[in-house]
């Protein structure tokens, strides 16, 4: 099992097992992930599973646990960043980076409401 997994399943209060089974997913299909700090792996998994939202039918009602997931995972990846404060700041705009990246691709480029992010 991923470190990161052990991680997020010693959280208290205990998260729904359907979510964290859906974040344990995107963990075992991507290894490499272990080798990543905790905050990048969580901001890493949330992106793969924003992009299989985005790619996925909006009407389709399975997409849900994945938007929710995702949502779980940049949390935790600020849950773990809290224990480096000196470094949240530069996480931060980091991860939003990402993010960015993930809905400019989603909207073919064009641009999107990142609130000043560039």
């Amino acid at each position: 099992m991923s470190s990161h997994i052990a991680w997020l399943e010693s959280r208290t209060p205990e998260s729904p097992a359907a979510l964290v089974e859906c974040i344990r997913k995107v963990f075992s299909e991507h290894p490499e992930y272990e080798q990543l700090h905790r905050v990048d792996a969580f901001v890493d998994a949330g992106e793969v599973l924003l992009r299989r939202v985005l790619v996925t039918d909006i009407e389709a009602r399975a997409i849900a646990l994945d938007l929710l997931a995702a949502d779980a995972c940049v949390t935790y990846a600020f849950e773990a960043a809290a224990d480096e404060p000196s470094k949240l700041g530069a996480r931060a705009a980091a991860a939003a980076m990402k993010i960015a990246q993930v809905a400019r691709e989603a909207s073919g480029g064009k641009s999107t409401d990142t609130a000043g992010i560039a």
